[in-house]
């Protein structure tokens, strides 16, 4: 979403963060590591360990409080220690992240599509807005106003989320496959930005393949670089498998980027994962 503090420049080689904010490595510890503690980490063990990632003390504290703010977090003590603890709602909201960003297999045609179509009262603006944005960010493309598509894998967190925003009265989901008559990968290209999905996958290899490549060339595995290295990775690569649901191969352009980015993130997973937690476990042990 512990062990004495380390000092706070990156591990060598691993690059300075260039776009991520305090808040978006807060969301990704508390994802990775938080949930076996119950949803909570101490403040100390908090600040210690966005440390090792170059954030200061005052930038953790302040992004503490917009995901307060935004009933994300919320304070607990436990054992005398000052801590955040996950919402009900931020629980929810990782969970929706882990079937998303730890999905490797990408649909295919014959699996077909998932439609939400829906209409808002004009009185109920707010509501309208609320339901496209999470409709874009469950990574679905607009096919007319009111229709929306995406692969039908994702039925369940789409029903999932609709129901826990109370937006569920206002759509109805359907299973659909494509008959006629128009040319469904040049449709993709429509309803998906497929040029901009290539440019951020691309900056996402450029940014991390040398690490692989650093850690390849590395006999033994130090447990403070793989929690720095992976969280920088994740939290460059959560936000991707939202923009790209998974389209099927046959629609997308040959030797799409995005396979070569999907390898190399759960490469690096499997690299940095068991290191990166046996360091985390050792600072909250502390």
């Amino acid at each position: 979403m512990t062990v004495a503090a380390k000092p706070s420049e990156p591990a060598e080689g691993s690059g300075a963060p260039r776009t991520a904010q305090p808040r978006q490595f807060i969301v990704t510890v508390y994802g990775l590591y938080s949930r076996t503690e119950g949803g909570w980490l101490s403040v100390g063990s908090l600040i210690n360990l966005l440390a090792d990632l170059g954030i200061d003390a005052p930038a953790v504290r302040s992004s503490i409080s917009r995901l307060k703010r935004r009933g994300i977090l919320h304070a607990e003590r436990r054992g005398g220690a000052a801590g955040y603890a996950l919402s009900e709602e931020g629980m929810a909201v990782l969970r929706e992240g882990d079937h998303r960003i730890f999905r490797r297999e990408r649909s295919s045609l014959a699996d077909g599509w998932l439609l939400a179509v829906f209409s808002v009262p004009e009185s109920e603006r707010s509501k309208r807005h609320l339901l496209r944005s999470r409709l874009n960010r469950l990574g679905f493309g607009t096919t007319a106003s009111g229709v929306y598509i995406a692969p039908a894998h994702l039925h369940e967190p789409t029903s999932e989320v609709l129901r826990r925003l109370g937006l569920d009265g206002y759509a109805d989901l359907f299973r659909a496959d494509h008959l006629a008559f128009s040319d469904l990968k040049a449709k993709v290209r429509q309803w998906w930005d497929l040029d901009q999905l290539e440019q951020l996958y691309t900056e996402f290899v450029d940014e991390h393949a040398p690490v692989l490549e650093r850690w390849r060339q590395r006999s033994a595995v130090d447990e403070r670089d793989a929690f720095i290295d992976y969280v920088r990775t994740l939290t460059d690569w959560r936000h991707l498998p939202y923009l790209d649901p998974g389209l099927p191969h046959e629609l997308l352009p040959p030797d799409w980027i995005g396979i070569r980015a999907a390898d190399l993130f759960f490469t690096l997973q499997a690299r940095l994962e068991d290191g990166a937690r046996a360091y985390v476990a050792s600072a909250i042990a502390g």
